[in-house]
């Protein structure tokens, strides 16, 4: 039965009896009677397919939420039992988001690595939405509280967001005093996943204050903003995590100082269990040790 749930779950994440046939070294054929058997054995359909894909039916989806929470609670269950007193070992699931999980995460799991040989860890990155329990993922690592109550977070590194500019841009358009002036300020626009980005909220003691800004470059990488800002090309909503060394320097300047934006705190994220395995609190530890404020 177990061995069935995997498949299904498998099925719907690759979206091909092909694809999921060569993941389990199965022969195609083999994998389009599973489903079938399946089918049968429960009497109704799970799967349209077509030449190349397979899309779940309505019972098919229901079937897929529930075997993705039955493999949960059984690795949940046996990690309980086996790793109350274990070192840390088996399979690690980590996901976290495009530049910094190639920047930061990816080198603390070379670390970790080290430090833990037992554990094998795999590492996606995407900047995506994830269900944790549906991809079958240990943890998620981001930046920012995610509105899914049925997870758990503990928070790795705090990190405040500001405005921020390149002097270069400040001596030709001005210093701005209020939020009101970002207004006439150029502004750059860091788009992501489906927040209101041209929509900036400051907060200065109890008072907040929405201001609409506008700006002619945007992009959904972080990265490419920031590097735009240190071009002069205007005003950017930045955290301290990513800005500190330019503050540091003298390429950007903090605009507005007394105001601020909600923070981006770096969270980990996991299913909520009453028992957490070895291996991802080794993990979680690992990364607030890593990221602790140097003393």
């Amino acid at each position: 039965m177990k061995s069935d749930l995997e498949f299904f779950v498998l099925l719907a994440k690759l979206g091909s009896l092909a694809a999921t046939a060569r993941e389990m070294d199965v022969t195609p054929p083999a994998a389009t009677r599973r489903l079938a058997q399946m089918e049968q054995r429960l009497g109704v359909r799970l799967a349209n397919r077509s030449t190349r894909r397979v899309s779940l039916t309505s019972e098919g989806e229901l079937y897929l939420a529930q075997a993705a929470q039955i493999l949960a609670d059984i690795r949940a269950m046996d990690e309980s039992v086996s790793s109350s007193r274990a070192a840390p070992k088996g399979l690690l699931r980590v996901n976290a988001t495009l530049g910094f999980g190639r920047t930061s995460i990816a080198p603390l799991v070379s670390r970790f690595a080290r430090k833990y040989p037992d554990v094998e860890v795999q590492l996606q990155l995407t900047d995506r939405g994830i269900n944790l329990v549906e991809e079958a993922y240990d943890l998620g690592i981001r930046f920012g509280e995610l509105p899914d109550t049925r997870l758990t977070a503990r928070r790795i590194l705090s990190n405040r967001r500001f405005l921020c500019a390149a002097p270069a841009y400040l001596k030709k358009h001005g210093v701005p005093e209020t939020p009101d002036d970002l207004a006439r300020h150029v502004c750059i626009l860091h788009r992501q996943n489906d927040d209101a980005y041209a929509t900036w909220r400051l907060t200065r003691g109890r008072k907040a204050e929405t201001v609409k800004v506008r700006g002619r470059l945007s992009s959904n990488d972080g990265d490419v903003v920031l590097g735009w800002a240190l071009d002069g090309h205007g005003i950017l909503a930045r955290s301290e995590w990513d800005a500190a060394k330019y503050l540091d320097s003298g390429r950007l300047q903090v605009v507005l100082p007394e105001y601020h934006l909600a923070n981006a705190d770096l969270y980990a994220y996991y299913p909520s269990r009453q028992h957490q395995s070895a291996k991802v609190r080794a993990f979680i530890d690992f990364l607030v040790a890593e990221f602790a404020p140097a003393k």
